[in-house]
């Protein structure tokens, strides 16, 4: 499901920090349809640390969708630049001629860099913790509002076309026995032609009873009333548990599924172009759905 949250706060600058009037934290989710849950975590070098417990926050709420979350810490005064300290210069020139010795084709600092590196290095990096974990849980909050919102239309969605099944499925029920009749008719006018009989002439009894015994069956082969009869207990069991909600992605596939192989037999067995039509009508329905349940949890 799509969903989207950002949320912000100012925290005061750690202790022996001159120079910053505090650090700006932020946090944003945003995430689209999936089948499966794909997190990737984008975090600023100060907050890395604290990737496996944002996971884990993450992956007990979730369980489908392709998810994002980017976090980072800058300052929260942007007129005000830190200035690097002369101790903290020295050191990043000394690690930058460190790597170009080993690494010749390594490119310099940038004074992004340097600002970059420097005001990270000025805070302690497990300070963020308790914060960017409370940061994230208020993201989190929005984010599964927005995801539930979505997740009502999508439900709503569905359930009109459930409607729509149903109404295809009463439409087909009265073709069955009358599809019946019609072939049992045609069967026997067809055999009697088969027979060429002299005009006037009786079609033996023996003859008769084959005849209808082969209409019979074939008419037992397009009969599709057990097709319809499980296609109405599939679109009966996805209204039930759209009503009870709560994690049923998985379970709508398996039952989109089903509806689909029954809509297929349907078709293949039809015999008149009225079923088919029927038929095609609730594979376009039914392919709609499949699409929509994807997006739910």
């Amino acid at each position: 499901m799509t969903g989207y949250a950002s949320v912000q706060r100012t925290v005061l600058a750690p202790q022996g920090a001159p120079g910053h009037e505090g650090y700006r934290l932020g946090l944003e989710l945003r995430s689209v349809n999936s089948r499966f849950l794909d997190l990737t975590l984008r975090l600023s070098e100060e907050l890395r640390t604290h990737e496996p417990a944002l996971r884990t926050l993450l992956t007990g709420a979730m369980k489908r969708g392709k998810v994002e979350l980017r976090a980072f810490v800058d300052s929260a005064d942007a007129a005000a630049l830190a200035q690097p300290s002369q101790q903290m210069l020295q050191r990043l020139a000394a690690v930058q001629q460190t790597v170009q010795a080993q690494l010749p084709t390594a490119r310099p600092l940038s004074v992004a860099d340097v600002l970059r590196l420097s005001a990270g290095a000025s805070a302690d990096p497990q300070d963020w913790g308790p914060q960017l974990l409370e940061l994230a849980r208020q993201a989190l909050a929005e984010f599964l509002a927005a995801r539930q919102r979505e997740g009502e239309r999508l439900a709503e969605s569905l359930r009109e076309r459930l409607t729509g099944l149903r109404t295809l499925a009463a439409q087909a029920g009265p073709l069955i026995p009358l599809l019946a009749q019609q072939q049992r008719q045609r069967f026997m006018e067809r055999w009697r032609e088969a027979m060429q009989l002299a005009e006037g002439a009786a079609v033996p009894e023996a003859a008769q009873e084959r005849a209808l015994t082969e209409a019979t069956a074939f008419a037992i082969r397009i009969d599709v009333a057990e097709e319809l009869t499980r296609l109405v207990a599939h679109v009966d069991e996805i209204g039930q548990l759209l009503d009870k909600g709560g994690e049923v992605g998985k379970r709508l596939d398996f039952l989109i599924q089903e509806l689909h192989r029954e809509a297929n037999t349907l078709g293949s067995k039809s015999a008149t172009m009225e079923l088919t039509r029927i038929s095609v009508d609730m594979k376009v329905l039914i392919e709609q759905m499949r699409e929509q349940v994807q997006n739910l949890e």
